[in-house]
């Protein structure tokens, strides 16, 4: 099993969903380039200004584990890079678990990604003009839970350990990406993952991914938030055990 963790966040996000899963699967965890303990000079400005860039690296992990066929876990912004990486290389995932998925955060026709153009042009600015602030103002609103202001506490220094460039930089790889047309080409099983509210991915963006991969299932937490594998961890659980083969 290899869990994927989202933007401005790193492996430790899984503190709390790992330990169920240890008896049973050889669990992997790694921080993508730029985040947690990984190795800045990893970063490749041509390769990850795209999703496709992160995937592979996705792929080079799995390949060098010799661990395929996976249970890929992707949070967030992971959700599309493990379906790129399926896409790119099949035979190496089992099944994919999309926590929270978005394939495009823009609003666009009849489309509803949860932003408009303009909003998504305003959070890449004050990104730009103040990282740390921004990063303060929005973690507590990603989180989604302020009768449990820790967790956005904590949110908040994973986002302040990321380095600020290229944390902007992956910012604009996620926030301005669209992989929508990518979904019919995965043929690896999927269970897509989604809280009862959600701010970053509403309810309309996983029922898209949902309708669009073609052996998918769908799961609705009774959570509020974009982090469920913090703030309801549980029923992160309940859902994937329910999913995976025993």
């Amino acid at each position: 099993m290899v869990l994927a963790h989202g933007f401005g966040c790193d492996q430790q996000m899984w503190r709390l969903v790992v330990p169920s899963f240890e008896p049973t699967h050889r669990v992997v965890l790694f921080d993508h380039v730029g985040a947690g303990a990984s190795d800045p000079s990893a970063y490749d400005a041509s390769r990850h200004a795209r999703l496709e860039g992160y995937a592979q690296d996705v792929v080079e992990i799995v390949d060098a584990l010799d661990a395929g066929p996976v249970v890929f876990v992707g949070h967030s912004v992971s959700a599309m890079i493990g379906v790129l990486a399926a896409r790119e290389r099949p035979e190496l995932f089992d099944r994919l678990v999309l926590v929270g998925p978005s394939p495009r955060y823009i609003d666009d026709g009849d489309y509803r990604g949860g932003f408009s153009q303009e909003e998504i042009d305003e959070l890449l600015e004050t990104m730009d003009d103040n990282y740390l602030g921004w990063s303060a103002h929005i973690a507590p609103v990603i989180m989604g839970v302020p009768d449990r202001p820790e967790l956005g506490e904590e949110l908040t220094t994973s986002f302040c350990r990321t380095d600020p460039t290229l944390a902007r930089r992956f910012a604009r790889t996620t926030f301005l990406s669209d992989n929508r047309a990518d979904l019919p080409g995965v043929a690896t099983p999927a269970l897509v993952v989604q809280c009862r509210e959600d701010v970053i991915a509403p309810m309309e963006v996983g029922e898209y991914v949902r309708d669009h991969l073609p052996n998918s299932d769908f799961a609705v937490l009774d959570a509020v938030g974009h982090c469920p594998n913090l703030s309801a961890p549980d029923q992160l659980v309940a859902a994937m055990k329910a999913y995976l083969p025993a």
